[in-house]
């Protein structure tokens, strides 16, 4: 086992967090990222169940985590004159949290911890500006890599693509296409910061929906200012209903800027100052929503790990705790069967897919319940959420539909580390 050779093709959460455990197990990490720098903006993101148990085997990142988190309270939900008509608060008990964790904070800021918790490390390191061309997996068990911008090809005895639910190492190592496997939400989402404080140093999230599946969300941020998102959601039925979305995305920054505040223009609400602070928005990111669910996590010595090989989608809260808990027990099957790859593979896939399963629930009536397309639909939705608030139920249902929500019940495995 010591002195294996791993790439990691993705630096996000998945990949400095299995670099890290790779490197208590012996093993020299490289890991290569396509951006030219550490990537710091995203939406606020959640630490739950199994994630909890990771972050608190990893010396310093739970203390690192508290001082950064974004201090949300809750979420007010609003009508189209400000006025909550629900308010969902934290529990103040990461065993059993709600929509608000008790550990949420931004992806940015936990991409930066975990760096900063391997960057250091003599067994890791560090490639920006890179991404995998080509791989070839050899009759010896190992795989040639081939890079895009000049650093030299070379051998591994293991390759994990943790580059995000569109993995384009995904679709290199296993001979498919980007989008094969994925399991399109007909939504998508857009994050950015606004520099006008619009909820007045409250600690108090907002979200406001229109007619056509369209949502418009402002939090906290530390920094000053407000972290914004907006959403649009599509009926399942409408196949490709995203496509306009993705080809403006293809475009660059600008043209998707431009597409969202058209499909918010006049709306209401904070629509205008929040489209007015995404215009300006240097830190701004979207996506589509999916799931990823491929027919196995690994093709000889090639695996998937964190959003590449199991996003659950933004509407569990589920995938950050994923992408830990993977990171950890891949790394910690390859140390247990001390150089058998095979059987380690096989390992990681058992323990993984009843948590996969588990974690990919998406919540009955998500996503439409965050933006109806009808005015009927708002306002049973209103009612509905009026309700849920009122009575906490969903506090105790979220332990049927989720792990995420409650304690970690899956007993993640302690395994022997040589460093």
């Amino acid at each position: 086992m010591s002195d294996l050779k791993v790439l990691i093709v993705g630096a996000s959460i998945a990949g400095p967090t299995a670099a890290y455990w790779f490197a208590r197990a012996g093993a020299n990490v490289t890991i290569i990222e396509r951006f030219p720098k550490l990537r710091t903006n995203g939406q606020s993101i959640d630490i739950r169940s199994a994630g909890v148990t990771v972050m608190q085997k990893m010396p310093g990142m739970e203390a690192a985590v508290r001082a950064k988190t974004t201090q949300q309270e809750g979420i007010h939900f609003v009508r189209d004159n400000g006025q909550p008509y629900a308010i969902m608060k934290a529990t103040g008990d990461p065993n059993q949290q709600s929509l608000t964790s008790e550990f949420e904070i931004f992806r940015g800021d936990l991409a930066q911890i975990l760096f900063d918790l391997t960057k250091d490390n003599e067994r890791i390191k560090y490639v920006f500006g890179e991404q995998v061309s080509a791989m070839h997996q050899r009759d010896d068990g190992h795989i040639t890599v081939e890079f895009a911008n000049g650093l030299p090809a070379s051998e591994y005895d293991l390759v994990v693509a943790c580059d995000g639910a569109t993995s384009r190492t995904r679709a290199i190592g296993f001979g498919c296409n980007v989008r094969d496997y994925l399991k399109p939400l007909n939504t998508w989402m857009a994050y950015f910061s606004v520099d006008e404080d619009l909820l007045e140093r409250s600690r108090m999230a907002e979200l406001w929906s229109t007619t056509g599946g369209r949502a418009l969300g402002a939090g906290p941020d530390p920094a000053g200012g407000n972290r914004a998102a907006a959403l649009g959601t599509y009926p399942r039925g409408d196949r490709d209903a995203t496509l306009p979305f993705r080809e403006a995305m293809r475009q660059g920054d600008d043209t998707l800027k431009q597409y969202i505040a058209r499909q918010f223009e006049g709306v209401g609400w904070k629509s205008n100052e929040i489209l007015k602070g995404m215009m300006k928005a240097e830190d701004f990111y979207a996506s589509e929503i999916v799931q990823v669910k491929p027919p196995s996590l690994y093709k000889g010595r090639f695996v998937l790990c964190g959003d590449a090989g199991y996003c659950p989608s933004t509407f569990t809260g589920a995938g950050t705790t994923l992408a830990l808990a993977g990171a950890y027990l891949l790394a910690g099957e390859v140390s247990r069967h001390k150089g058998d790859l095979t059987a380690a593979l096989e390992g990681y896939e058992e323990r993984m897919r009843p948590m996969i399963d588990d974690m990919q629930k998406i919540p009955p009536g998500m996503p439409g319940l965050l933006a109806p397309q009808t005015v009927w639909g708002i306002w049973l939705r209103n009612l509905l959420l009026a309700f849920i608030a009122w009575s906490r139920i969903l506090e105790w249902a979220g332990m049927f539909f989720s792990s995420s929500f409650g304690a970690d019940k899956f007993g993640l495995p302690d395994y022997e580390w040589v460093a």
